[in-house]
């Protein structure tokens, strides 16, 4: 993706201050999935997109329930999203990265919080517009 469609992917959702986006290809061997990670010592974001592109499914995890059961038991809360577009794969990447970017540089929080950033790209790939507030309504879910 060109640098346009990029800034143009991401337009709408909340910046990652004093980070830098980078998109790459991402090249595999059978099917596209999804690949992104942050450097917080190089101050980077890099997100990956698969190329060549085809639209493709994921099943995302974004949680845990617990099970009436003896001991502590707990079925994982998943939900099957397709990707139809690079646009659609870079502003849910960028939604989970920048929410790692959130806990550690804005919280001051561990990062490694995999579900939680799985479940705030989930609620908020396909709005228009995210904010700050939104990501503290997602810190702050009902339990």
């Amino acid at each position: 993706m060109d640098e346009a469609a990029v800034r143009a992917a991401v337009a709408g959702l909340p910046e990652a201050e004093g980070y830098e986006l980078i998109v790459q290809p991402l090249r595999y061997r059978s099917a596209p999935h999804l690949a992104a990670y942050t450097v917080f010592d190089d101050r980077t974001i890099t997100l990956q997109v698969p190329e060549p592109f085809h639209p493709f499914g994921e099943v995302v995890h974004y949680g845990a329930k617990r099970l009436a059961a003896k001991g502590m038991k707990f079925v994982p809360l998943s939900e099957g999203v397709t990707f139809r577009s690079r646009a659609e794969v870079v502003r849910f990447l960028y939604c989970h990265e920048w929410y790692h970017w959130y806990l550690y540089e804005v919280l001051h929080k561990n990062s490694s919080a995999e579900t939680a950033c799985d479940r705030f790209a989930l609620h908020n790939f396909r709005r228009r517009v995210v904010t700050m507030e939104d990501a503290r309504k997602a810190y702050r879910r009902a339990r």
